[in-house]
């Protein structure tokens, strides 16, 4: 167990780890946070900052040094340089190799029981034609590696879609498309000891592939494949043997929930919990990665409304806070660009509003 006053390390300088970091200093830890931008927002709200790329090893362990246990908030962290300090991390960094790889998730997936979109690896357009003719579509070529919020995505509507496509300089996978009456996220964390605790699933809105809105409590049709879903979720968490907050996202469909993907961290659809739960992801992130038990999970309100701010949306964000019971979380970016998260409101409702 990591005692108060202890340090913990964050790799990663975005808005999760700003806001993991709040969760820490209010269980009395110090943060440091290492990431090659200069420009973090984690760093703000950190007792120190390692601006460093991701591949300096001798900077690497000199953070480690200073830190009891380490963590990250963004996936796509490369591995290899982690290595020499993997026995400080949580969760364990296999579980990034097993997320960066979309064809790896997949197959992990599968062989846990779960049911993923019908995929295939493209090595070559021959691959992509035979895949188009084999799956069908409309369908998505993405690269395996490196792509989220709708980025490193090409949709493919037919053949000759397919025949026209210039293929990236990078390993990628052709997706069939799902039909789906709603998507929905699992959201568990995983102590130490292995106890396991879910959030309630909230209903989730994408616009351009990326997050709008989550809401809860989430439709009869999709609270019916939540069981099923945290199955799988926690069938993962156990492989990995997993410590921490761990995100599975679906896709609810009349054959029941089809995985889409994991994040192997604290997630975006899992912000309403910071008023909207007894205990948040971030607080129970730090929790499990310092060993402490793990705190009640349960929605404190009837209902919960929780909506990213997008782009230039900041510029008016306060004048949100005339609605009542409305909590804003500005992340303290400097540029508004389009597609860019800036932040997001959290509204509960106790009654019929």
């Amino acid at each position: 167990m990591i005692k108060p006053g202890g340090t913990i390390g964050i790799l990663g300088g975005g808005q999760l780890g700003r806001m993991m970091a709040m969760s820490a200093a209010q269980l009395g830890y110090h943060c440091i946070t290492y990431s090659p931008e200069r420009d973090s927002v984690a760093a703000e709200v950190c007792s120190d900052f390692f601006c460093n790329k991701w591949d300096d090893r001798a900077a690497l362990a000199a953070f480690a040094q200073k830190c009891d246990v380490i963590t990250w908030e963004f996936e796509n962290v490369p591995v290899a340089p982690l290595q020499p300090i993997k026995d400080q991390i949580f969760p364990h960094p296999r579980a990034l190799e097993t997320a960066q790889d979309r064809l790896a998730e997949k197959r992990f997936v599968e062989k846990l029981g779960g049911t993923p979109a019908a995929f295939a690896t493209i090595d070559s357009h021959a691959d992509l034609i035979t895949a188009v003719d084999r799956i069908g579509a409309p369908g998505i070529l993405k690269t395996r590696r490196d792509g989220y919020d709708g980025k490193g995505q090409w949709r493919v509507d037919s053949s000759r879609d397919a025949e026209g496509l210039r293929l990236p300089d990078t390993a990628t996978i052709y997706e069939g498309f799902v039909e789906f009456f709603a998507e929905f996220s699992v959201i568990l964390v995983r102590g130490q000891d292995g106890e396991v605790r879910f959030w309630d699933s909230a209903e989730n809105l994408h616009e351009d592939g990326v997050l709008a809105a989550s809401t809860l409590p989430a439709s009869t049709r999709i609270q019916e494949q939540v069981e099923p879903a945290r199955k799988l979720a926690a069938s993962v968490a156990q492989a990995l043997n997993y410590v921490g907050v761990l995100t599975c996202e679906f896709f609810a469909t009349h054959e029941g929930p089809i995985f889409n993907e994991m994040a192997p961290r604290v997630h975006n659809s899992g912000h309403w919990s910071i008023e909207g739960a007894a205990t948040s992801q971030f607080e129970n992130h730090i929790r499990a990665i310092c060993g402490l038990p793990l705190g009640d999970t349960a929605t404190i309100a009837p209902h919960v409304a929780m909506r990213n701010i997008i782009g230039k949306e900041a510029k008016t964000a306060q004048d949100m806070l005339a609605e009542p019971n409305m909590h804003l979380h500005l992340y303290g970016k400097r540029h508004a660009r389009d597609g860019r998260k800036m932040g997001h409101a959290t509204k509960l409702v106790w009654d019929a509003e």
